[in-house]
C-alpha cells in the first residue's frame, strides 16, 4: 500500500488542527452512531474495503509499522489493534519501577488534591465522578498522583500490567463518545467522567499498593477488550457492571486494548512517587517508568 504524499497530510493536517474545525468535525455530530458504525465498517475485510480504509487513515496519521509483528491485515481494524512483535518495548525490571501501561503522549499528571483531578488547565474534575458509586476507592487515591495516557490513532492500542498485578475487579461505566484529543478536553467540562471507561483495579503482588487503570473511550472507540474476561465491553453491554476478577500477570503482560485508541488514566495511592522525568507533552512508550514505589512498599 502506497502511502500517500507528505504534501496533501500536511495540507490535511492544517485543516483539521484548526480548533473549531476540528471540534466541529469530532464533536458536533452522531457520535454514538457513528461511533457504532465505525466498529462494524472497521472490521469489514473484503480487499478493496480495506485498502481504501487503510490508505483514508494514513491520511490523518503517521502509522509506524515497524514494530509491528505483522504488516498484513485482514482490515482496518486487524491493524488498529495489532500485536507488537517480541522485543520492541523493552520494560523496565527494576522492582521499584511502575511502568506505562501503553504507549501515550502524556495529557496531564499530578496530586490529586482535594479529591481532584485536571483533564486540561482550569478544568478539574472529582474522583467521585470520574470513578462512579466507590467511595472507599476515592478515599484511597486522596492526596495520591496520577497520569493522563493519551493514544492517539497511528499509536499501538494494546494495554500491559503495570507491574506484578492481580485485577481484583473491574467496573464498566456506560456513557458518551467525546473526542478526547486535548481540543475537546479544553472545551467540554469533566469529560472523562461523561465517556465510557472501565476501572480496573491492579493489586501488585507479593502484596504491594493498588494501582488503577481507567481506559477512556472515545468516538470511533467505544469498546474494550480484556484478555480476564469473556465479554465485550461496549456502546450494547448492559451489564454486570461490577465485574469481580481474579487475575494475575506479570509486568509487562498485556491485558487488553482499545478497538481503535483513546485514553488511559493511571491512579496510585499516596506513598507513590510520580517518575522524576514526567512532564507534558512527552511521548512515552509501554515498558518505560511512570512512578516508583519505596524500596519497603514492593
Amino acid at each position: 500500500m502506497k502511502p500517500p504524499s507528505a504534501h496533501l497530510k500536511k495540507s490535511i493536517a492544517r485543516i483539521v488542527q484548526q480548533e473549531r474545525i476540528n471540534f466541529l468535525l469530532t464533536n458536533r455530530i452522531p457520535r454514538r452512531w457513528l461511533t457504532l458504525f465505525a466498529g462494524w465498517f472497521s472490521k469489514v475485510e473484503q480487499p478493496l474495503v480495506r485498502e481504501l480504509s487503510l490508505r483514508t487513515w494514513r491520511l490523518f496519521s503517521d502509522v509506524d509499522l515497524s514494530d509491528a509483528k505483522h504488516t498484513r491485515f485482514r482490515s482496518l481494524h486487524d491493524c488498529f489493534t495489532r500485536e507488537l512483535r517480541a522485543g520492541a518495548r523493552p520494560v523496565d525490571t527494576r522492582p521499584t519501577a511502575i511502568v506505562s501501561p501503553c504507549d501515550a503522549i502524556v495529557g496531564a499528571s499530578g496530586t490529586i488534591m482535594d479529591g481532584c483531578l485536571l483533564q486540561a488547565k482550569g478544568f478539574p474534575y472529582t474522583l467521585a465522578d470520574f470513578l462512579g458509586a466507590d467511595p472507599d476507592l476515592v478515599d484511597h487515591y486522596r492526596g495520591g498522583s496520577y497520569v493522563t495516557l493519551r493514544l492517539t490513532a497511528s499509536m499501538y492500542h494494546r494495554f500491559h500490567a503495570p507491574y506484578d498485578c492481580r485485577i481484583e475487579r473491574v467496573t464498566y461505566i456506560s456513557g458518551d463518545t467525546w473526542n478526547v484529543n486535548p481540543i475537546a478536553l479544553k472545551r467540554i467540562e469533566r469529560l472523562f467522567c461523561k465517556n465510557e471507561r472501565a476501572v480496573i483495579r491492579c493489586r501488585m503482588l507479593p502484596a504491594g499498593p493498588l494501582i488503577t487503570l481507567v481506559p477512556v473511550a472515545a468516538i470511533l472507540v467505544a469498546s474494550i477488550r480484556l484478555r480476564f474476561l469473556d465479554v465485550r465491553l461496549h456502546l450494547k453491554y448492559r451489564g454486570p457492571n461490577v465485574i469481580a476478577c481474579d487475575a494475575s500477570f506479570r509486568k509487562g503482560d498485556e491485558l487488553g486494548w482499545f478497538e481503535h485508541g483513546s485514553t488511559i488514566i493511571v491512579l496510585a495511592p499516596p506513598g507513590v512517587a510520580l517518575a522524576a522525568h514526567l512532564h507534558e507533552g512527552q511521548r512515552i512508550k509501554m515498558g518505560q517508568a511512570l512512578f516508583e514505589v519505596p524500596p519497603s512498599a514492593h
